[in-house]
């Protein structure tokens, strides 16, 4: 038996859903940990693209799934992407799928302030998505959110609903000169989420324990990235829940001994969605063509992605604050074509070469990239299911990874398909 938890190395978007749908197959419970809807894993399965924003990509696969304590969840979008995987022949019905009673729920309010604010802070917005996420895990910290369990309570939900309502339409209006939130029309309209979702809900820990004592393996999805985690990321650039793998433990209910192995998504290259600092972001035809060949728009927002060279100071960022013990690397097809690629070994700040990322986005910002040259590839390695047929080239650049960051490489993804994989090392077998 083995435990692994996937995360995401740099800002997002690696491709976290393919590799956990792939790995998933190993797997009996698949379990999301923290974040919201603010985040969308995308999966191609027999040519057809399926997008999971709450619910874990393992579904695909016909696992238990589960959305943990360390989610804020928005019941209509849960429900929608539960019917909406429905109609794909997807098996979502409870049991299927679980949710911890202690998961929060994202409220309409929330989502109003949340685009409120953004709107009130103009060019100087975070570049939130707008969905709440903020708000909702504000409210859970000072102690006035309302939790799944709760909301399956009419008579609790109700009293905290009133209780709270009053302090936010008042936000709403005298601050933020939005629209107000009505009580009445949100009672009833989450009254009749309540009553869909009651079948889902249980005590998430114990449901994980109990697999745990029958020897049944466990793997845990982070969404977002490393570098957006509210305490190790480009703060104040960063989303509002921990993302990196620690947070495995407390966003599901399980001790850290649960854990066996740890793995990072590295995309090939950097992405990164929304304002903040972006030290090997590319402002060229090679930046553009990245984009444009990868695809890199947002599978939540459609937003178009920044792009950048591979950046090892942001991936041994990681690698240390996520104990990783192996990479998967993803999109390595997208590079294909170039004559020349680099990698970002360091930064040289005012005259001075750092290999740890900084904490002030000040000195970040004053940052430039020091590059490592590598010879390229001209070949389309999207057939490729061996890792000796790859070109020369490719494997001396994934073995560069490997050399710099000190983990090795245990999944190669070549391509969107599951079949466009190469796995060196499954980390559940």
């Amino acid at each position: 038996m083995a435990n692994l938890v996937i995360v995401g190395t740099q800002w997002g978007d690696e491709g976290k859903g393919k590799i956990v749908d792939l790995l998933a197959e190993d797997a009996d419970f698949v379990i999301r940990f923290q974040g919201g809807n603010n985040a969308g894993h995308t999966m191609v399965v027999e040519g057809e693209q399926i997008i999971s924003h709450l619910v874990p990509s393992g579904i695909l696969q016909g696992k238990t799934c589960v959305i943990g304590n360390g989610l804020v969840v928005d019941p209509a979008v849960l429900l929608e992407e539960i019917d909406y995987l429905s109609t794909k022949g997807v098996d979502c019905h409870p049991g299927k799928i679980v949710i911890s009673e202690r998961a929060q729920v994202i409220m309409p309010y929330h989502k109003m302030i949340d685009t409120g604010r953004e709107k009130l802070k103009g060019k100087n917005k975070i570049g939130t998505t707008g969905r709440g996420i903020g708000p909702a895990y504000e409210d859970k910290a000072t102690r006035r959110g309302i939790r799944m369990v709760d909301l399956i309570d009419r008579e609790v939900f109700e009293e905290k609903l009133n209780a709270i309502l009053p302090d936010k339409n008042n936000y709403l209006a005298n601050f933020l000169n939005e629209e107000t939130a009505d009580g009445d029309a949100i009672l009833d309209l989450y009254q009749g989420y309540a009553q869909r979702l009651k079948p889902y809900l249980t005590d998430v820990s114990v449901v994980l324990a109990n697999a745990m004592r029958a020897r049944q393996q466990l793997l845990f999805e982070g969404a977002q990235g490393t570098h957006l985690d509210i305490d190790h990321g480009t703060y104040p650039f960063v989303t509002s829940s921990n993302t990196v793998s620690g947070n495995a433990c407390c966003g599901a209910g399980v001790g850290p001994k649960a854990i066996d192995a740890v793995v990072g998504i590295v995309k090939a290259y950097t992405t990164r969605v929304g304002a903040g600092p972006f030290t090997a972001e590319l402002f060229d035809d090679i930046g553009d063509y990245i984009q444009e060949k990868g695809a890199e728009f947002g599978a939540t927002t459609g937003r178009r992605r920044r792009c950048g060279w591979l950046d090892t100071v942001i991936l041994n960022n990681s690698v240390r604050l996520n104990g990783l013990t192996g990479l998967a690397i993803t999109k390595l097809d997208v590079l294909g074509g170039l004559k020349e690629l680099k990698i970002c070994t360091a930064y040289d700040c005012q005259g001075k070469t750092i290999d740890t990322f900084p904490s002030s986005l000040k000195v970040l910002g004053a940052c430039q990239p020091v590059y490592e040259t590598l010879p390229g590839w001209q070949e389309d390695i999207s057939a490729i299911r061996r890792f000796d047929d790859l070109p020369a080239n490719v494997r001396n650049y994934l073995k560069r990874v490997e050399e710099l960051s000190g983990v090795p490489v245990m999944i190669i993804s070549v391509g969107p398909g599951r079949e466009q994989t190469i796995v060196l090392d499954n980390p559940l077998t």
